[in-house]
């Protein structure tokens, strides 16, 4: 074979191999359900790793003109309490995973927090609370006593009473057998002006 026809042949070869190569930008995590109920999340199609895609929104999932429902961050604590019991109430990981503070994590670490999601999302909710610091005493510059924390003003005559914020989320619910309980605690952090949970 002539060289330049080598050349033609090899140079072919190599902007096919570019024009296949799977680009990584395309990648969609999926959440994929087994025939024996696991919940898998992945890049690939569900059919690959033997489960079935995960159904369409019900009736309960939050919908506007038949679009899916679009939220902004969470600017204060009361639109987040709403946001987690809206995202469990209508079963929604994907709308609970929009209030977690993924920063700084990694792949390995995020599957794992969606997974522990996954099954918060899916567990009958009881209530969700804001869990407030234990009361602290202090003494200010004027020598006046200052009490912080969930307290009663009746309860300190004569303090100075500061409100703290709460530091934790509280989710209480029962497993899907609907009476045993169950409770997690999120941590509350403020990022870029909103608020986040994390575990």
């Amino acid at each position: 074979m002539p060289l330049p026809r080598a050349l033609s042949v090899a140079s072919a070869a190599c902007l096919l191999a570019i024009l296949l190569w799977p680009q990584r930008g395309d990648a969609q995590i999926r959440r994929c359900t087994r025939p024996d109920g696991e919940v898998v999340f992945t890049d690939r199609d569900c059919a690959d790793v033997g489960g079935t895609d995960r159904p369409q929104p019900s009736v309960h999932s939050p919908t506007y003109g038949g679009k899916p429902w679009a939220r902004g961050c969470s600017r204060s604590l009361r639109a987040l309490v709403n946001e987690v019991t809206a995202a469990i109430e209508s079963r929604d990981v994907n709308r609970l995973a929009g209030v977690y503070n993924w920063t700084g994590m990694s792949s390995r670490s995020g599957y794992a927090v969606l997974g522990r999601l996954d099954l918060i999302a899916n567990r009958p909710l009881v209530g969700v609370s804001a869990v407030l610091p234990a009361p602290q005493l202090s003494v200010d510059a004027d020598g006046a006593m200052v009490v912080s924390g969930a307290v009663r003003a009746e309860d300190y005559p004569g303090a100075k009473i500061v409100k703290r914020t709460p530091v934790a989320l509280r989710v209480d619910q029962t497993l899907s057998n609907g009476s045993t309980p169950t409770r997690t605690t999120f941590g509350l952090r403020q990022h870029m002006g909103c608020w986040w949970i994390v575990l």
